[in-house]
């Protein structure tokens, strides 16, 4: 029997907000029901295009009895309170990353996201890139052998506003986190970590004592090896590249090209356009991919929606490559 579409309910309605909003839209699995923003214009706009009912009250929105889920994409700074609104709701959540700044208000929540039963998801949406996900498998399946070094390079085209760096946390628990997810999707077993920053072009993290160019380290258990190579810019465009080493082979993934076609003349050979220029046209499959996986939790199917658990060890990772780059040491972690 056809299951019914599942309610979501989502918060915030900025950029990566209404791109859950035109996700849900496009999936017959789901169905916008609800959607709040503070800014209540922003909530009428998502409303207009893809339906439900549009609140400036995220608490209207959870106590509504009209939706399923709960999908968060309001600032980092609400997350907590509203996964805790959510799970004494009784209703499953899906958060954008990162829970929080503060690792003390992630350890508060912890237990009751622990005891309560109530799925909780992180939207770590670069585990459902297909190529991404392809290459952890066959690794997984142990291709290249126990692996042994894993290089990850992930650089945005342009760095973003100062107004946005001073409230961001800075490079590594907005941009890097990714990249830990990323890395204990691949290795579970880190136990330290080591990172140099510099403030090498961009005005708004010198300004605000962030790093625009980075560089962590990370060591697991077993001896395998990550590196992490960040840029807050990329003349080439959005630049997305994993590596996976060991004694068996090398697995690769290459940046996704915006264009198949190539030109060769007297000057250039096989010159193609720049990379995509955006993270949400690099991972569009990425983002619907992580939608239906979290679907399936919120049905109490088996689901591989990256946990509260797996927020909280990126946030943990985050923190010590900012104690590493800023003190110059090495930090252990506990995971």
């Amino acid at each position: 029997m056809t299951q019914p579409p599942v309610r979501f309910g989502l918060i915030g309605t900025g950029r990566i907000g209404q791109v859950h909003a035109a996700t849900i839209a496009a999936m017959p699995e789901a169905t916008l029901s609800w959607v709040a923003d503070p800014f209540i214009e922003g909530a009428d706009g998502v409303v207009a295009r893809f339906g439900g009912t549009a609140t400036a009250s995220p608490e209207e929105l959870i106590a509504s009895g009209e939706v399923d889920a709960v999908l968060i994409a309001s600032p980092t700074p609400t997350h907590v309170d509203l996964i805790e609104a959510s799970i004494k709701a009784g209703l499953p959540v899906l958060c954008e990353k990162p829970i929080d700044l503060d690792i003390a208000r992630v350890d508060a929540l912890r237990p009751l996201v622990a005891s309560s039963g109530v799925p909780v998801a992180l939207g770590f949406n670069r585990r459902f890139d297909p190529a991404f996900a392809e290459a952890q498998a066959r690794v997984a399946a142990g291709e290249v052998g126990a692996l042994e070094q894993l290089v990850i390079i992930s650089r945005d085209p342009a760095a973003p506003p100062a107004d946005y760096v001073k409230v961001s946390g800075g490079i590594f628990r907005d941009m890097t986190i990714h990249d830990f997810d990323m890395a204990r999707f691949f290795i579970d077993d880190i136990v330290s970590v080591s990172a140099t920053g510099t403030q090498s072009f961009d005005a708004g993290a010198r300004e605000h004592g962030d790093f625009d160019t980075a560089v962590t380290t990370l060591t697991s258990a077993s001896g395998a090896i990550v590196t992490i190579i960040n840029s807050r810019h990329s003349s080439a465009g959005y630049d997305q590249r994993i590596e996976a080493f060991g004694a068996n082979g090398m697995l690769q993934v290459s940046n996704e090209p915006s264009t198949l076609v190539s030109f060769s003349g007297a000057s250039v050979v096989e010159a193609k356009r720049p990379y995509p220029e955006f993270f949400l046209e690099r991972y569009a499959d990425a983002y619907a991919l992580e939608l239906r996986e979290f679907v399936k939790l919120v049905r109490g199917e088996a689901s591989t929606s990256p946990t509260f658990e797996d927020g909280r060890a990126a946030l943990v990772l985050a923190d010590a490559a900012q104690r590493s780059a800023t003190e110059g040491v090495t930090v252990k972690v506990q995971l």
